[in-house]
């Protein structure tokens, strides 16, 4: 997901690129402004923590653009290029590395497993919104 600071920032290109670069099949696509329940609900696990106010208000600040992907070792491979939370920690290269400044105001969201992933896509998308097709650049990647 890329959070509401991505779209004030006219940055969607720019990281959606990077992702398909990569190699990644964009199979769900849409922009959505979150409601507090369904912020609440994929960020569930941190409820209670000192963070966890502050992120819910920041996810429904504004639009956020919700990405399904596919590709071998998808959640690994995305968590790598999206590179780490705190952007003290995160590599350049890497989306947070290159676009993030403030861990309050963290750009973009990626699961950090194939049970959450599947529990985030069912938040975000129905059944009917996601797209598997047939990729012809299958396997050059």
């Amino acid at each position: 997901m890329l959070k509401p600071g991505v779209v004030n920032r006219r940055l969607v290109g720019e990281v959606i690129s990077r992702l398909e670069k990569k190699g990644f099949k964009i199979v769900g696509l849409k922009l959505v402004h979150p409601t507090k329940e369904l912020a609440a609900a994929h960020y569930a696990e941190h409820q209670g923590k000192p963070f966890y106010d502050g992120l819910i208000n920041y996810l429904v600040s504004g639009p956020v653009v919700a990405i399904a992907l596919q590709a071998d070792d998808c959640v690994a491979l995305v968590r790598k290029l999206v590179g780490k939370t705190k952007p003290t920690e995160a590599e350049p290269g890497t989306i947070r590395g290159d676009y993030c400044t403030h861990t309050e105001r963290n750009i973009i969201h990626a699961s950090d497993s194939d049970e959450s992933a599947e529990r985030e896509l069912k938040l975000w998308f129905k059944d009917e919104e996601i797209f598997d097709w047939t990729d012809c650049e299958a396997g050059w990647y």
